[in-house]
C-alpha cells in the first residue's frame, strides 16, 4: 500500500482546528476498529492494530478532507455517520486488494509488506476471477496503439480522477474497465451534471458506485428516479441525495418497495417517507431484517416512537446495536437516568445516539456536573449535547454566573434559555432577568425598611 495523492493532508492542516482534527482521528479509529472486527478480528487484536496505525489513521483523515474539501472550506463539519459512510467503502476496496495482508498493510502504511504467494493450489474459479481483475487493471493502465491511455481513462482523468483511483475501482469492479465511453460513461456523467451534481463531485460518486456507468439511463436510472420522486423525494435535492447515496438509483424496484413498506409499517405518512428518503437515502441500502427492524425494536424497548425518530433522525436506524446503541444506553443508566427518561431524551432529540461518547457525551456530561442544574434538565433539553462545549456551553454559562444570576433554587434560567437563543436574544434575556432581579431586591429592601 502506497500513499496516494489523497494522503497529502496539506489542505486539512491548513483549515481544520487541532481540536476537530483530534476528534476526527478518534472517529477514524472507531471506524477502522469496527471494520477490523467485521473481518473477524477480536477486540484485543483490533485494538493492537489501531495502536500501531497512526500513519494510516492520518491517511484516512486526509481522505476525508480532500473528498469533502468544499464542506470544510465553509465550516461544515462531518457527523459520525458521514465519516463512517465516507471511510467504509474505501476500507472495503483495500480489503479486496490486500486480502490476508490487510492488517499488516495498515500497520506498515505507507509501505505494504510483500505478499508471498501460497504454495496451495488455486481453484479454477479464483484463478478466473484474478485473471479478470488483472486484465481489467491492465486495460486501464496500459497505453493504446498511439501511445495514449484509453479514451475512457483520459476522460475520467479530465473529470478529476487520478490513475490510481481508476485502478482501485477496477480491481473492485472489473467491468468498469470495459464500459463504453460514448454509450455509457458520458451519458451517465451528463445525467448527473444535469441533476445539479458539480463536476468536482463526479469522481467521488463514481468511486463509491462505479455500477452507475453500467446502468441503462432509459431502462433503470430514469425510471427509478421517477419512482422515487413519486414517493416524495425532493426533485430540487437530487444532487445532494446522490452525493449521500450514489447507489440509490441502482437499487431494484423490489428493494425500494420493501424499505418503503417497512417505513409505512413504522407509522409514517407518504409525505414523511419522501422527506426521509431525501434526507437519508442510505436507509434503502440496509437489510430490513438484519439491520432496520432489530434497531427499531431496540429503540422501541426504550419507549421511543419510531415514527417520530425516523422523522427526526432516520440515520439512527443504521447504527449498530452492540457498537453504538448499547454503550450510549449504558452511559446514561450508569449516571442515574431511568429507561423512561432515556426514551424521552431520544424522542426529543433524535440525533442523540449518533453522537460520539468519547468526544461529545462524556466531556459535556462532566462539565454539566459543574453546573447548578439537576440532571432532569437534560431530560427536558437533551439538545444540550448538540452545542459546542468550548464555543457555546462554557462561555454562555460563565456569562450567566458573571451577571450574578443563578439557576438554583429558583431556576432563573433553564438550559434551553441559556443555549438556544442567538447571541443578541441571549443578551436581551440576561438583561431582562437582571432588571427583574434588581427590582425584586429593591422591593425587598423597601418592605424591610417599612
Amino acid at each position: 500500500m502506497t500513499a496516494e495523492s489523497v494522503a497529502d493532508g496539506s489542505f486539512s492542516l491548513g483549515v481544520v482546528s487541532p481540536t476537530l482534527l483530534a476528534a476526527e482521528k478518534e472517529e477514524a479509529k472507531s471506524v477502522l476498529t469496527l471494520f477490523l472486527k467485521k473481518q473477524g478480528l477480536s477486540k484485543a487484536v483490533a485494538a493492537r492494530t489501531i495502536s500501531k496505525s497512526d500513519l494510516f489513521i492520518d491517511h484516512l483523515v486526509s481522505r476525508l478532507h480532500l473528498v469533502h474539501k468544499s464542506w470544510y472550506s465553509v465550516g461544515r463539519k462531518l457527523t459520525t455517520l458521514e465519516i463512517r459512510d465516507a471511510l467504509m467503502p474505501y476500507l472495503e476496496t483495500l480489503r479486496e486488494e490486500y486480502g490476508n495482508i490487510l492488517v499488516e498493510s495498515v500497520e506498515n502504511f505507507p509501505n505494504a509488506p510483500v505478499k508471498e504467494k501460497p504454495a496451495v493450489r488455486v481453484s479454477p474459479l479464483h484463478s478466473t476471477v484474478d485473471s479478470k481483475k488483472l486484465k481489467a487493471v491492465s486495460r486501464v493502465s496500459e497505453a493504446g496503439p498511439e501511445g495514449d491511455l484509453h479514451p475512457q481513462v483520459l476522460y475520467l482523468i479530465e473529470l478529476g480522477m487520478d490513475l490510481e483511483r481508476i485502478k482501485l475501482i477496477t480491481r473492485r469492479f472489473p467491468a468498469f474497465a470495459y464500459y463504453s465511453l460514448e454509450g455509457k460513461i458520458k451519458p451517465v456523467v451528463q445525467f448527473l451534471l444535469d441533476l445539479g451534481v458539480p463536476k468536482s463531485g463526479i469522481p467521488v460518486i463514481l468511486t463509491k458506485r462505479p455500477q452507475l456507468c453500467g446502468s441503462s439511463l432509459s431502462g433503470n436510472l430514469i425510471p427509478t428516479m421517477i419512482l422515487l420522486e413519486d414517493l416524495g423525494v425532493d426533485k430540487k435535492q437530487w444532487a445532494k441525495v446522490i452525493n449521500r447515496c450514489p447507489a440509490l438509483l441502482t437499487y431494484s424496484r423490489q428493494k425500494l418497495k420493501s424499505t418503503v413498506d417497512f417505513i409505512y409499517e413504522m407509522g409514517l405518512s407518504a409525505k414523511s417517507i419522501g422527506k426521509i428518503l431525501t434526507r437519508c437515502p442510505n436507509i434503502i441500502g440496509y437489510s430490513i431484517e438484519d439491520k432496520l427492524r432489530p434497531t427499531a425494536e431496540y429503540f422501541q424497548s426504550l419507549g421511543v416512537d419510531i415514527a417520530v425518530l425516523l422523522q427526526q433522525c432516520p440515520q439512527s436506524l443504521s447504527l449498530s446495536i452492540e457498537a453504538n446503541l448499547k454503550p450510549v444506553t449504558e452511559f446514561f443508566i450508569e449516571r442515574g437516568f431511568r429507561m423512561e427518561e432515556i426514551g424521552i431524551m431520544i424522542s426529543r432529540y433524535g440525533v442523540l445516539y449518533t453522537l460520539s461518547l468519547k468526544e461529545n457525551l462524556i466531556p459535556k456530561w462532566e462539565f454539566f456536573l459543574t453546573m447548578d442544574y439537576d440532571k432532569s434538565e437534560l431530560v427536558k433539553f437533551p439538545q444540550y449535547f448538540s452545542y459546542s462545549l468550548e464555543e457555546r456551553i462554557k462561555p454562555r454559562y460563565a456569562h450567566v454566573k458573571e451577571c450574578g444570576l443563578t439557576v438554583l433554587p429558583n431556576k432563573v434560567l433553564s438550559l434551553s434559555k441559556v443555549l438556544s437563543p442567538s447571541s443578541h436574544a441571549f443578551d436581551k434575556i440576561l438583561n431582562k432577568k437582571m432588571k427583574k432581579m434588581l427590582s425584586e431586591e429593591g422591593s425587598t429592601d423597601s418592605n424591610g425598611k417599612g
